[in-house]
């Protein structure tokens, strides 16, 4: 009996010594946990209203919710008298360790974090990045895929992506398609200016906003160069290129204007030996 009121005796003073501790945890516990269920709630639905991309959400409310919680038990932890200093150390010590073998992965994760959540361009989009000119055909966590006009698939890391210069010609809607001509200079610049904004109001794809502009850029060695200006969507950028460049060949020499090419002339001294 008095080994069984010893025990006793100390179940209590456990109690009394442990006890407050233990139920503050257990209340921090539940608030804690309350919480993170709320910030969880805010955070996804700022999320729905910048459109972070739904496999991304998903990815990054679990990331967000896993560390919250690790970090709840680890308070509640340290409340109760359980050392924790061992524990964030070995945690640290792992993800150092993780982290370094994977800092390249890491990269291209925020960048591509990044470019969903400022949306730099999105699917669609003709942009040129890293020295590639394509359409953006898919946006993915660690690369962005972009399809070039010679229908090739490039794969960009989005770590160097988000670090470099991105020209994104979709953002205003149109896009401008800058051509040249050389015509000689026995023709008549009215004339051949005329012949070619007829060509770019006649097409289809040509914007009559902002309108199409000729005028003379250059006074070349063998020509005068015409600069040919048009506007269009993006999607029609090379239909309006090429078919500029042909009808406005067709159309100049209907109008009896010629494009020349270099030429030398050389000449003899008969007086030579």
């Amino acid at each position: 009996m008095d080994s069984v009121q010893v025990y006793l005796d100390k179940g209590v003073d456990l109690i009394f010594l442990y006890g407050p501790s233990l139920l503050l945890a257990i209340v921090v516990l539940i608030i804690g946990l309350f919480i993170i269920k709320k910030v969880m709630k805010i955070t996804s639905k700022i999320m729905d209203k910048r459109n972070v991309d739904v496999s991304l959400r998903g990815f990054l409310l679990s990331l967000f919710s896993i560390t919250l919680k690790v970090l709840l038990f680890i308070s509640v932890a340290g409340m109760v008298g359980i050392e924790t200093t061992s524990f964030i150390a070995i945690i640290g010590a792992a993800g150092l360790a993780v982290g370094l073998a994977l800092q390249g992965t890491l990269a291209n994760f925020a960048g591509g974090v990044l470019i969903l959540l400022f949306k730099p361009y999105k699917v669609g989009d003709l942009i040129e990045a890293q020295g590639t000119l394509g359409v953006v055909k898919e946006i993915q966590i660690f690369v962005t895929i972009l399809l070039t006009p010679e229908n090739k698939t490039v794969i960009i890391p989005n770590g160097a992506i988000s670090n470099g210069n991105i020209t994104n010609y979709t953002t205003e809607g149109l896009i401008r398609v800058d051509m040249s001509f050389g015509i000689s200079y026995d023709s008549d610049i009215k004339t051949a200016r005329k012949v070619l904004m007829a060509v770019m109001q006649n097409h289809s794809d040509v914007l009559k906003e902002p309108a199409p502009f000729v005028g003379v850029a250059e006074l070349g060695d063998n020509s005068i160069n015409l600069a040919v200006r048009a506007y269009s969507a993006p999607a029609n950028y090379w239909a309006v290129y090429f078919d500029v460049y042909e009808h406005g060949k067709e159309a100049l020499d209907k109008a009896g204007i010629s494009i020349p090419f270099p030429q030398m002339d050389v000449h003899f001294d008969k007086d030579a030996k």
